[in-house]
């Protein structure tokens, strides 16, 4: 069994992304991405980059769990610099400050401090509707070389 169908499997994830239904499960199958997909003998992403796609990756399933009526689809692939991450769910909402400036809250006034970091970790931060209903988010989180293939 290849390393990213074993994670996937250990995560409940099933045979691919169309399975992701936790973030538990999303964060492993994007683990897999990278590690499959962008690492190579040649490089290796920096820890403390994946850690933040990861962050982002927890708030958008969690945020379609809790706020968007469900997780409707979830896909994680290389893109250029990084991961470009896309979460849909079954709400036409469009969360506020899902654009804004990544300014932290000052107080709980029912939101909480998930999309100022999603704003502040992503690039290319896109929020469409999509026809049927529900709406599709999609990041860009940029990787950078750690230098070392061993990861130092």
């Amino acid at each position: 069994m290849r390393s990213e169908e074993r994670q996937r499997a250990e995560a409940g994830a099933g045979s691919g992304p169309a399975a992701v239904t936790s973030a538990a499960g999303a964060r492993a199958y994007t683990r897999s991405v990278v590690r499959e997909k962008w690492d190579s003998p040649l490089r290796t992403a920096r820890e403390e980059d994946v850690v933040d796609l990861l962050l982002v990756v927890s708030e958008l399933v969690t945020n379609a769990i809790r706020h968007g009526g469900g997780l409707a689809g979830f896909e994680a692939a290389v893109d250029g610099d990084g991961v470009r991450v896309v979460v849909r769910d079954r709400s036409d909402v469009v969360p506020r400050g899902a654009l804004g400036s990544g300014e932290l809250p000052r107080g709980h006034h029912g939101s909480g401090y998930g999309w100022p970091l999603i704003v502040r970790l992503a690039r290319e931060i896109a929020v469409d509707r999509l026809e049927g209903g529900g709406k599709s988010v999609s990041v860009l989180v940029p990787l950078r070389e750690s230098g070392r293939p061993d990861g130092g």
